[in-house]
């Protein structure tokens, strides 16, 4: 979409403001279609709305417009090295939220893995301070947005305990910031004027630009439905071990090369994933207090439901 060797379109904030239309689109379509599963009795109040929904949408559609503007300063490789940093950020909120409980091991098993993923992915790369610091203020916003999101997702008298609901309330808050960000940064007289539109076709430049949009939605849903049953932590390790898989089937099937600082990446990586399971194992075997689907200590009036 915005390489210069395909597509070519050089605004990717205006794209992704495209994206949470889609989704806002999608959400409220889910809810009609499937009311007594997704649509709840409750909305949040205009003061919930805008102390806790807002901030939520505003680290979001920051983690990914950032994101997706450094891909035009960084290569794949590099964003994804500097990427592997946001379980750090993860653990760091989830700490700071109290969605998890603080212990050494797992600080150490976090950093084992965001260390596997360095190795595993490093390759000799050009290096762009300002893609760096995009990347790393993305990663930043991501482990806020996770760990909000996740509290959410909690909030039964808010009626965003469930995917299709979180989506439909944050996806407008979402799609402000980052329309108000891509006219600012990228200029919408710029993307109207763009030869891309001329180049492409216009029903050819919507479908590439909105079609995506769906896939956005899908994967999003997903992920809210691991973060409402598993944490957000869990949810990150996972998107790690999607990684691994990636990379390990890359090179099987399609004989990518991997250097052997590559493997002993993967080897870490796995170790580490291997690690947290059993972390999160144990920590629930010896418990003597009631424990929720995370492996944290449930409230009392939580245990007696």
């Amino acid at each position: 979409m915005f390489s210069i060797k395909y597509l070519g379109f050089p605004f990717p904030l205006f794209v992704t403001t495209l994206h949470m239309v889609v989704q806002w689109g999608l959400a409220a379509l889910v809810r009609r279609l499937w009311p007594a599963r997704f649509k709840p009795d409750v909305n949040p109040s205009k003061k919930d709305y805008a102390t806790k929904a807002v901030p939520t949408a505003v680290a979001t559609s920051l983690d990914i417009g950032l994101s997706n503007l450094s891909l035009k300063l960084i290569t794949l490789s590099f964003y994804t090295m500097c990427k592997s940093s946001s379980l750090i950020f993860v653990l760091l909120f989830a700490f700071l939220l109290r969605l998890e409980k603080p212990s050494l091991r797992l600080i150490f098993v976090i950093l084992l893995i965001t260390a596997g993923v360095l190795l595993m992915v490093f390759t000799t790369t050009s290096f762009s301070l300002g893609g760096l610091i995009l990347v790393l203020s993305a990663s930043f916003l991501g482990g806020l947005r996770w760990g909000l999101t996740q509290i959410l997702l909690k909030k039964r008298d808010m009626g965003m305990n469930n995917p299709a609901a979180t989506v439909f309330w944050l996806a407008p808050s979402m799609a402000v910031t980052l329309s108000i960000t891509s006219m600012a940064v990228e200029g919408w007289i710029r993307v109207w004027n763009d030869p891309f539109w001329e180049r492409v076709g216009i029903f050819k430049s919507l479908f590439y630009l909105i079609s995506p949009g769906f896939i956005a939605f899908a994967m999003v849903m997903s992920e809210y439905y691991i973060i409402s049953r598993a944490g957000v932590v869990p949810m990150s390790i996972a998107g790690i071990f999607k990684e691994v898989s990636t990379i390990v089937i890359s090179a099987w099937v399609f004989g990518d090369h991997l250097t052997e600082l590559n493997i002993i990446g993967v080897a870490i990586t796995i170790t580490g994933i291997a690690v947290y399971t059993y972390h999160k194992y144990t920590a629930a075997l010896h418990s003597a207090v009631p424990l929720d689907e995370h492996g944290n200590p449930l409230k009392e009036e939580e245990a007696e439901e």
